[in-house]
C-alpha cells in the first residue's frame, strides 16, 4: 500500500525523528491492522506555503497512483497574512492534485485540519484570539473545499488547543508536536484511512 502524505513542517514532523510523524506513526497503525502500508513518501518541508507546496509538487512529480493521501497545509499562510480566499483559490488546485495522485478516487483522500500554533509557549506575546480567529477561518475553507470535493476531512485542531502550552507534547522549539502529539493526530485519522483502503 503507497501513502503519499503532502505539508508542512507538521508532517515532515519538525524536531522529531522520521518514524514520530503522523504519517509515519499512521502508516505503523495500518500495518497493525494488516493494511500492508510501507513508509509514507512525505512531500513537505516546515514553512511550506500552498503555492509552495504545489511548485514543490512539480518538481518532484510524485509517480502515482497511491492508495492513500493526505494534505495538511495552511499554517504558513496564515502566518505570513496572506488572505484567506487567495488560500481557497490555491487550496483548491492542490486537492484537486491529491485526488489525481489517488487515482482519481476522493476517497482515498483525507485533508488534516491546521493547528492552532497560537497556543503555544511561541506565541507568547502574541495575539492569541486573532491566531484562533484567522486559524478557523482558513479552516472553515479547507473543510468546505474538502466536502465539496468528496474527500474526508480530520479535526486536529480542537486537541491542540486543548493540551495548549503542555511542553510534553511539543518539541524544543516550543513550537512544534513531539510524537506524542502526533500519535494522537495519527489515531484521529486512523479510521478514515482504514475506510479508503476498504473502497473497491
Amino acid at each position: 500500500m503507497r501513502y503519499l502524505a503532502l505539508g508542512d513542517s507538521y508532517t515532515i514532523g519538525e524536531g522529531v525523528e522520521a518514524s514520530e510523524r503522523w504519517p509515519a506513526q499512521l502508516a505503523a497503525m495500518l500495518r497493525e491492522r494488516g493494511a500492508g502500508a510501507g513508509e509514507p513518501e512525505v512531500l513537505a518541508q516546515t514553512g511550506w506555503t500552498t503555492d509552495e507546496l504545489d511548485a514543490a509538487i512539480d518538481a518532484a512529480a510524485p509517480r502515482g497512483p497511491f492508495e492513500l493521501v493526505s494534505l495538511l497545509i495552511g499554517v504558513n499562510n496564515q502566518y505570513r497574512g496572506r488572505p484567506v480566499e487567495e488560500y481557497r483559490e490555491e487550496f483548491r488546485t492542490l486537492l484537486q492534485r491529491t485526488i489525481t495522485f489517488a487515482g482519481g478516487d476522493a476517497r482515498r483522500v483525507f485533508v488534516m485540519s491546521i493547528p492552532d500554533w497560537g497556543v503555544t509557549p511561541f506565541a507568547e506575546g502574541r495575539d492569541r484570539k486573532r491566531i484562533a480567529a484567522e486559524i478557523d477561518a482558513f479552516n472553515l475553507v479547507a473543510r468546505d473545499e474538502a466536502k465539496a470535493a468528496g474527500v474526508a476531512y480530520i479535526e486536529v485542531t480542537a486537541f491542540t488547543r486543548e493540551i495548549g502550552g503542555d511542553e510534553s507534547y511539543l518539541v524544543a522549539d516550543r513550537l512544534h508536536y513531539s510524537g506524542k502529539a502526533y500519535r494522537v493526530f495519527a489515531e484521529a485519522a486512523l479510521p478514515t484511512a482504514l475506510a479508503a483502503l476498504r473502497t473497491e
